[in-house]
């Protein structure tokens, strides 16, 4: 009897199926979140509607910081190219939002046009005026870079308050829209200049829910001596933990990154770990992708949640008849009240609310009473998205990142840091000798053989316990000792012969001097003896 009921309901409980993840995000936003943010209007008040090409483009990278911190130098290091409209020099020199985007042609596309392209993610940006169109264009250029990411050059912050006036449109508000739908913000420092102007600090606040995606350069770093490179670390250190309010410590990479001979060369071997390590951070950009746009929708959910408890519940204290100008006033003078209460009654973190000055800012222009009352069934649906439909894209977003292991920005300087003898780690470490004719451990064997005899070897090898008593010397804990000794015991026998010995002893010094051991003992370490009869 009433068989229908049963499965309607189970029809509803069983997330939707979509072919990509890009595609169940766009269909789920469309569908069941954007009806929730377009009855409790919140394009006006946070962010404007989500189009198609936020859901299909590739990543981007938003770089952001003062003037001559080198911000469109590094662009052109990691393209190892000029773009159109790139303009450098020790002065504030680019003062247009450009858009660095790969393309068949090189031209520039202006601002104007940009924003009426529906394959560009940049539609919703013809709210902030000519003032700002006038200055924001892209540079479409053939680069291999280009094709696995998209890069946002931003103006030079300057400080004062005519600064903020003469840009004509809000800078703060342009950068946090880009902050909503970019990968990576870098934030640029340079190591001679680390004031922070009042307007930097307002635009890093702004950047305020997105500190997963920010990473920090100190840019330059190579112009000043090691102690001095300490201490400026330390107080950039001390300037962003006020700044940005987060238990963690925000990660900074420390270097010079551009194409010219470093000035004071002694930290060559930290400048170079530290690209290496921004590289690989920049290059499981598009392989992530799709994660990031999971969790941005994710994040979008739950400020339009908060945001429609914090409408409905204005409607319901608004009167019917007179008194509705002074009950609005009132009303926004204790929004402090209105958010606590909701936090209590909807068990909704403090976190999750908006910014409450920035709100009765713009309530104040707002008809309370054509606000909306709460409509559970539009909530209902949002909770069933991200408890369901979530779920089940993230399961797809595994499945697709193991369909594209090999997904990675390549070209440019990227190539440069991963390839031949000029790649990070080249030589060093274990990699030491991989280019020399003689096994490179040959040279100290003399030694380890002292070592090796006195442990009273039967038939030229010494069990696991004599060979323990003489590797825990090192310090190094047991896990690394094991690691080793399964690295030196090349035939795995379970005993070490003198080669063997001597190898175990090479990847302990190669530990203790602060380099990571090899997942598989490479070719060059394999000793003479043992090559050619391994399968």
């Amino acid at each position: 009897m009433f068989s229908w009921v049963s499965k309607d309901a189970k029809r509803k409980k069983e997330p939707e199926l979509f072919q990509t993840v890009s595609d169940g995000l766009r269909k789920l936003y469309r569908t069941k979140l954007l009806p929730l943010e377009e009855t409790y209007r919140f394009h006006e008040f946070h962010s404007p509607a989500l189009e198609d090409a936020d859901f299909d483009n590739k990543p981007m990278v938003l770089l952001v910081g003062q003037y001559s911190t080198g911000k469109t130098t590094f662009i052109r290091h990691l393209m190892e190219q000029d773009f159109p409209g790139m303009r450098i020099g020790p002065e504030p020199t680019t003062d247009s939002f450009i858009a660095v985007m790969h393309g068949d042609q090189e031209g520039i596309i202006p601002g104007n046009a940009l924003v009426v392209d529906p394959k560009k993610p940049f539609r919703k940006l013809n709210a902030f005026g000519n003032a700002f169109l006038n200055r924001f264009m892209c540079a479409q250029i053939p680069n291999p870079v280009l094709e696995s990411i998209s890069i946002i050059d931003t103006p030079g912050i300057l400080s004062g308050e005519k600064q903020r006036i003469s840009r004509g449109y809000d800078f703060a508000a342009v950068l946090e829209w880009f902050a909503e739908r970019v990968d990576r913000i870098i934030l640029l420092f340079d190591a001679h200049k680390l004031d922070i102007s009042d307007e930097f600090s307002e635009v890093i606040k702004g950047l305020k829910n997105h500190e997963d995606k920010i990473r920090v350069v100190l840019n330059k770093a190579d112009q000043i001596e090691t102690q001095q490179l300490m201490r400026v670390y330390g107080a950039l250190m001390w300037s962003l933990g006020k700044i940005i309010n987060t238990p963690e410590v925000v990660r900074v990479y420390i270097g010079s990154f551009w194409s010219h001979p470093l000035l004071i060369p002694d930290n060559r071997k930290l400048f170079e770990a530290e690209e290496q390590d921004l590289f690989k951070d920049i290059q499981g950009l598009p392989r992530n992708a799709a994660l990031r746009k999971l969790n941005d929708l994710i994040k979008r959910a739950r400020l339009a949640k908060v945001h429609a408890h914090i409408i409905s519940s204005l409607k319901k204290e608004m009167p019917n008849v007179f008194g509705k100008d002074n009950k609005k006033k009132e009303l926004i003078n204790n929004l402090q009240e209105i958010y606590h209460k909701i936090e209590k009654e909807q068990q909704i973190s403090p976190g999750d609310f908006p910014n409450i000055k920035k709100m009765q800012e713009l309530l104040a222009g707002q008809d309370f009473t054509k606000f909306q009352p709460l409509k559970p069934k539009l909530m209902d649906t949002v909770d069933d998205m991200l408890k369901s439909d979530i779920a089940h894209l993230m399961t797809m977003v595994r499945q697709e990142e193991a369909a594209m292991p090999s997904q990675s920005v390549k070209g440019g300087a990227f190539d440069g840091t991963m390839n031949g003898p000029f790649g990070h780690g080249y030589g060093e470490g274990a990699g030491e000798g991989i280019d020399d004719v003689e096994w490179v451990v040959a040279k100290d064997k003399p030694t380890y053989d002292e070592i090796f005899y006195t442990l009273s070897p039967v038939n030229g090898k010494v069990t696991g316990a004599s060979a323990k008593k003489e590797m825990v010397k090192s310090k190094l804990p047991n896990a690394v000792l094991g690691k080793i000794w399964k690295l030196a015991d090349v035939d795995k026998d379970g005993f070490l012969d003198d080669e063997e010995f001597a190898l175990a002893n090479h990847l302990i010094k190669v530990k203790l001097e602060g380099h990571e051991l090899p997942a598989d003992l490479p070719s060059h370490l394999v000793p003479p003896s043992k090559r050619g009869t391994l399968a």
